[in-house]
């Protein structure tokens, strides 16, 4: 993600001392409303939704659907917010539902996401949002942790001791470990992620971005995968008609945010960048 500032690090001269010398990335605001702590963000989906649900928190409050919150720092969103926000982005109308030509050409399109029997061995690290967490400082949390997951060479054990330190899962007790998984054992973000993009395939180990469902942000590292075989495309008719309306209504709602934030200024990080698909999967989670 592309943030308007760069890191200096001196005149070039091995011999001058500012060489050693660093830049802070500019504070990051939404109609001069600033994001605590976004310069701590490695990860440009948990900067995108910080934008995003900033954006879309003062768009209700313009509208009378949430009140206003004092001072020139956002504030954090609790779950009820959420669901104010979701109503926001709606479309007035209901979808039209998709054709038998468009579920047969998805199908072709996505076959790979409609396999029976495949599974994944998969431990998690999970920062549950609940309406008296600090959602900014929760998400400050978890990056910290999948940046030291994330480095070369680290112990397999400190997953494990990191799961029992920080995750609100009861899984935390034996290390974060789901066991064998498919894609209808978990919640339809990290099936999606884990199981229906192509990109899915990454391979082993951990996941290389924080993971956003309703219940939070979640660390995902794969330790075993089976594959699966092909359902044949009258079996998966339904689920495809069903996947097809979860895309149109997504489609519908990043139109929407996209108008919100072309009257946005935003100040601090390129807009054109911003995830707004992961985004949303966060801010307005049913």
């Amino acid at each position: 993600m592309k943030r308007q500032s760069t890191v200096v690090t001196g005149c070039g001269s091995g011999a001058c001392q500012c060489a050693a010398a660093t830049v802070s990335l500019p504070a990051v605001t939404v109609n001069d409303v600033l994001l605590p702590d976004a310069d701590l963000y490695a990860d440009p989906v948990s900067l995108s939704t910080r934008v995003v649900g900033e954006i879309l928190r003062q768009r209700a409050v313009a509208a009378g659907l949430l009140p206003d919150a004092p001072g020139t720092v956002a504030p954090p969103v609790d779950d009820a917010a959420r669901r104010v926000m979701l109503a926001m982005l709606d479309p007035s109308e209901p979808l039209p539902p998709a054709t038998e030509e468009e579920c047969q050409t998805y199908y072709t399109a996505n076959s790979h996401a409609y396999l029976q029997g495949q599974a994944l061995h998969v431990r998690h690290i999970l920062f549950a949002v609940a309406p008296e967490v600090n959602v900014h400082a929760l998400l400050v949390q978890a990056e910290r942790a999948l940046v030291e997951l994330s480095r070369p060479g680290v112990a397999p054990q400190r997953f494990v001791e990191l799961a029992a330190e920080l995750s609100a899962c009861p899984t935390r007790a034996i290390g974060g470990d789901m066991g064998w998984i498919g894609p209808h054992d978990c919640e339809p973000e990290l099936a999606n992620e884990l199981f229906d993009q192509r990109h899915s395939r990454w391979g082993m180990g951990v996941h290389p971005r924080l993971i956003h469902t309703g219940h939070g942000f979640h660390i995902i590292e794969v330790l075993g995968r089976r594959k699966g075989r092909p359902i044949p495309y009258l079996q998966a008719r339904a689920s495809i008609a069903g996947d097809l309306a979860v895309q149109r209504q997504a489609m519908a709602r990043e139109n929407s945010l996209r108008s919100l934030i072309g009257e946005a200024r935003v100040q601090g990080i390129d807009v054109n960048t911003l995830l707004l698909e992961e985004s949303l999967r966060f801010w307005c989670h049913d």
